[in-house]
């Protein structure tokens, strides 16, 4: 059995692993029980009732976080010679096409979000190999293939986050940053729920949300009481 550290322990004992916690009580004990040094992120994590398996019952999407996310988020734009200069206008880190998807070839994929447009989807989908595993595949559906390269960059840099529900019917999500206000991280975890209950398949049966956990990067999750009629 793995020893548990002093500030962990801690932690536990605050936690009332029994309570369902209201939103805004999960945001003040998140919180309250880190002890990093460092600005933890807070995850939230949304157990669906679907079944990923099935093509009609993938929830995946975007949610532009109301406080941002609190990340600094590396942005590449793989675009055409003429919109390279709003993309760096707009904020993209870094800036090109051939020379990246060369790079890119090789090994380096040092950034958090890809941009790019329709018209280079043939040169950046023989990536994918290497795309893909790592979550950095530009895709219409999370705004990231687009002809408005400079607004895209500017709603990534802004908070716009996509997600994904996984093979356990689970999404995960930073949504803020343990500096944050308990407001802002309940104004965050509210706008990103919100999203989710949208897109709601209509062949989910039962019970959609089965359950919302939040945490810091070294927190124990503390359970929220959440109802769809909260989003």
């Amino acid at each position: 059995m793995t020893k548990q550290s002093k500030n962990r322990k801690l932690a536990l004992a605050k936690l009332d692993k029994t309570k369902l916690y209201t939103l805004d009580e999960a945001a003040a004990l998140v919180k309250d029980m880190t002890t990093t040094k460092f600005d933890a992120s807070v995850d939230v994590d949304v157990r669906l009732g679907v079944d990923p398996r099935k093509a009609n019952q993938m929830v995946r999407g975007v949610c532009t976080l109301p406080n941002g996310s609190g990340k600094q988020v590396r942005v590449l734009a793989l675009c055409t010679p003429d919109k390279e200069a709003e993309a760096k206008e707009a904020g993209a880190d870094y800036v090109g096409l051939d020379e990246y998807i060369e790079k890119i070839k090789g090994g380096w994929t040092d950034v958090d979000v890809i941009i790019t447009m329709p018209s280079i989807m043939a040169k950046v989908g023989a990536l994918g190999r290497i795309l893909g595993p790592r979550g950095l595949m530009p895709n219409p559906k999370s705004g990231t293939v687009t002809m408005d390269i400079a607004k895209a960059v500017k709603e990534v840099k802004a908070g716009k986050i996509d997600f994904k529900v996984d093979k356990a019917g689970i999404i995960h999500a930073s949504i803020g940053k343990v500096s944050f206000t308990a407001d802002k991280i309940v104004e965050n975890v509210k706008e990103f729920l919100s999203v989710i209950v949208k897109l709601k398949p209509s062949t989910a049966k039962g019970t959609y949300v089965k359950s919302v956990y939040l945490s810091s990067t070294m927190s124990p999750g503390v359970h929220v009481d959440f109802k769809v009629g909260d989003a």
